[in-house]
């Protein structure tokens, strides 16, 4: 729903103000039934203070992907665009989906093309799904276009599935590993302070370095929590402005072992978009357009541009690419074949395909490997901190031996 800034004349004279409506058409329909002429109409942009805030409104993939396949069923079997979208707005189970499905149903009774209706919500319709729909309208294929929409996202959710399940066990055992470090500092190792004082003998470097962490958690525990909401703060607006992400893309495609899988998996999504798009017949440099939007990696996109601007100038596509290092030979040669044989839309889903295995087969080792590692790391934390206790207390069984004798 968009706000709408208006002036205009009614029986008592000029009048002004703001309309809430999907669409302009609307917002003028809704002020002519109140009797009100307009003369100018501008959008009102949204802010924190006018966004329209709700929760759980984010649409799982998943939900995407039925709707898609619902869709292209409907359509095959004689629905009109218009019921069907009517129909899946009633029985998806994305509240986020069901409000831009009843958008876009009104919108499409207005006249206006399904495309142009779903670009208005940008958060659940892409640019290049709205593209490769559009190509549909034209062509007259929209029900093979959502069937490889759905196929795209499909591949797209379970490749990210996999990346995001071999680094989600690392950041659990991480984050058990810092709450028991946490807890024995704060409430076990306090309880042996007065021991240790009375000993009277010097502790082992070890115990003194414990001790002394100890000591820290307990004054400035806040600081610890402080540091990482700023990290996590960090990330996030690194993430969110276009030169700052280059370099935390560019750093963590660099990482040992994490970088290699995720340039695949950007290879892979960038791969299987464009070959997504080049069967729907959407024009070249305006698929390299969209891709460089959806990509969700700088590092990557800045070489798709400049891609674009290769075939601009009439050169391959593939220039840019064989000067970089993110795109390994096996990616250029087969583009470039593609290119002279005039089949790049197979080529680039071969590649897809070929960096979706890599990904599946490479998160698969790594959670193989990352496990043992991991309980090793917990156990030498844990087993630091034991021992750091326990040899002054070896220390003092050997002083009351001593003086029992």
């Amino acid at each position: 729903m968009a706000r709408f800034k208006y002036s205009g004349r009614d029986r008592r004279g000029k009048k002004a103000g703001t309309i809430n409506a999907a669409s302009r058409r609307e917002a003028m329909v809704k002020l002519k039934e109140e009797g009100i002429r307009v003369i100018e109409m501008t959008e009102v942009p949204e802010t924190l203070m006018t966004k329209d805030i709700s929760l759980g409104n984010t649409v799982k993939l998943q939900h995407f992907v039925i709707y898609l396949r619902q869709f292209a069923t409907l359509l095959k079997a004689g629905v009109t665009v218009v019921d069907a979208t009517s129909i899946l707005a009633v029985q998806t189970e994305s509240k986020g989906l069901k409000k831009a499905l009843l958008d876009t149903e009104q919108e499409l009774r207005e006249g206006n093309p399904y495309s142009d209706s779903v670009s208005k919500h940008k958060k659940i319709f892409n640019t290049m799904f709205v593209n490769m729909v559009r190509a549909g309208e034209v062509s007259g294929n929209m029900d093979e276009t959502l069937e490889r929409l759905a196929e795209h996202f499909e591949k797209q959710h379970y490749t990210r599935q996999k990346i995001v399940s071999a680094l989600t066990y690392p950041l659990a055992i991480g984050v058990v590993a810092i709450a028991v470090v946490i807890f024995l500092l704060v409430a076990v190792v306090p309880t042996f302070v007065s021991m240790f004082a009375d000993l009277g003998s010097e502790l082992p470097a070890i115990t003194r370095v414990v001790l002394a962490s100890s000591d820290f958690m307990q004054s400035f525990w806040w600081l610890t929590i402080l540091i990482l909401l700023s990290i996590i703060g960090m990330i996030s607006y690194l993430q969110k402005n276009k030169k700052t992400k280059f370099y935390l893309d560019y750093f963590l495609l660099k990482l040992p072992i994490f970088g290699n899988m995720l340039q695949k998996a950007a290879l892979a999504r960038m791969m299987r978009t464009l070959s997504s798009l080049f069967s729907s017949s959407v024009p070249i440099l305006q698929a390299m357009s969209i891709v460089e939007k959806v990509v969700e990696n700088e590092v990557i996109a800045r070489v798709i541009r400049d891609s674009r601007d290769s075939l601009e100038k009439g050169q391959s596509m593939t220039e840019p690419m064989k000067n970089h290092w993110a795109f390994p030979p096996l990616v250029t040669q087969m583009i470039s074949i593609g290119e002279e044989t005039g089949a790049l839309d197979s080529m680039l889903s071969k590649i897809a395909e070929f960096y979706e295995k890599e990904v599946e087969t490479g998160t698969d080792r790594l959670k193989s490997l990352i496990e043992p590692v991991m309980i090793v790391v917990l156990a030498s934390l844990v087993g630091t901190i034991v021992m750091a206790i326990m040899v002054p207390m070896f220390g003092m069984f050997d002083q009351f031996q001593q003086k029992s004798q």
